[in-house]
C-alpha cells in the first residue's frame, strides 16, 4: 500500500529544495543588475568583467532547477496545483536567466561607453529604471514565496513606469544623435541598455504572471496600463 502522506512529504521536500535554489538565483541576479548599473554608471571596465563573469553561476543554477524540477515530474507525477507549482518554478527560473543575460549584456557595453561623455539625463535615468526593477524582482520573488497575488498584480502594475522611462530616454538620446553624429555610437548602447532594462521589467512582470497563475490557475489578462511605444512599431 502506497503511504500518501510520505509521498506528500517527499514532494513538499523536494519542492521547498527548488525553490531554495530559485531564491538563490533570484538573489544573484538582483545582484547583477545592480553591479551592471554601478559599473556602468562609475564607468568601472575592470568590474564590468566580474559582473560577466558571475553569469555563469546563473546558468548552472538554471539547469539544476531543470533539472531537479524534470526529476520530480518523472517521480511524484503531480496534479492540480502540485504540477502548476513545478511548472512555474521553471518558468520562473527561464525568466531570471534571461535577466541575468541583459545584466551581463549592459555590463558588456561598459568599455564602449565608458570611451565617451554622458549624454544629457541618460545617468541618472538608468540608474532609476535600474532601483525601479531590482525592486520589482525583490517584490516578485517575495509574491512568490507568500503566494501573495496582490503583490504580484502590483509588480505587473509598475512595468509601466519602466516602460515610460525607457521611452523617454528614446528620445533624448535620438535628439542628441540627430544634433551631432558623433554622438550616435555612444547614444545607441546607451540606447541598448535602457532597452535591456526594459525587457528585464518584462521578464520580471511574466514572472508576476506564474505567480497568479500558480495560485489561481488562471493567467491573468494582459490589460495593465503600457507606455506608448508607437512611435518604435512599423507602420
Amino acid at each position: 500500500m502506497i503511504d500518501s502522506a510520505h509521498i506528500r512529504s517527499a514532494f513538499d521536500a523536494d519542492l521547498e529544495n527548488i525553490r531554495n535554489l530559485i531564491l538563490e538565483m533570484g538573489s544573484l541576479v538582483e545582484a547583477q543588475i545592480d553591479e551592471s548599473a554601478d559599473v556602468l554608471h562609475k564607468r568601472d571596465e575592470e568590474r564590468a568583467r566580474a559582473v560577466i563573469d558571475k553569469d555563469k553561476r546563473v546558468d548552472a543554477l538554471e539547469m539544476e532547477i531543470d533539472y531537479e524540477a524534470v526529476r520530480v515530474l518523472a517521480l511524484r507525477q503531480p496534479i492540480a496545483q502540485d504540477l502548476r507549482s513545478v511548472i512555474v518554478v521553471m518558468k520562473i527560473a527561464g525568466n531570471l536567466e534571461r535577466i541575468g543575460d541583459y545584466a551581463k549584456n549592459n555590463a558588456k557595453r561598459t568599455q564602449v561607453i565608458a570611451q565617451s561623455q554622458p549624454e544629457g539625463s541618460s545617468r541618472s535615468v538608468l540608474k532609476q529604471m535600474s532601483k525601479a526593477v531590482q525592486g520589482m524582482l525583490r517584490d516578485v520573488l517575495n509574491s512568490y514565496v507568500n503566494m501573495d497575488v496582490e503583490l504580484a498584480e502590483d509588480v505587473r502594475a509598475r512595468d509601466e513606469e519602466i516602460d515610460l522611462l525607457h521611452n523617454g530616454l528614446f528620445r533624448e538620446l535620438l535628439t542628441h544623435m540627430m544634433e551631432d553624429p558623433r554622438n550616435i555610437s555612444a547614444a545607441m548602447h546607451l540606447q541598448f541598455v535602457s532597452k535591456n532594462l526594459e525587457r528585464i521589467g518584462d521578464h520580471i512582470t511574466s514572472m508576476a504572471e506564474q505567480v497568479i497563475f500558480l495560485v489561481s490557475g488562471e493567467v491573468p489578462d494582459d490589460d495593465r496600463a503600457r507606455g506608448d511605444d508607437s512611435y518604435l512599431k512599423e507602420t
